[in-house]
């Protein structure tokens, strides 16, 4: 392993969003993001306690304008 270990991050304040056009309560496939200064959170809607994906949040920006 190389590098530091990665820190643990504290989701309590964070304000989770899934988009309007995920199809309401159907229970689709649909994940929630919420949004920090050094980054963007994702998790699944469905299961939001299993874990989240973190990404520096320039590289988000890059993914939504595709």
């Amino acid at each position: 392993m190389r590098g530091r270990p990665l820190s643990p991050v504290d989701f309590t304040g964070a304000v989770w969003r899934k988009s309007s056009r995920s199809g309401g309560g159907s229970g689709g496939n649909c994940v929630e993001v919420a949004f920090s200064v050094p980054a963007v959170w994702v998790r699944d809607s469905k299961r939001p306690d299993v874990g989240r994906l973190t990404f520096p949040s320039c590289a988000w920006q890059r993914f939504v304008r595709q």
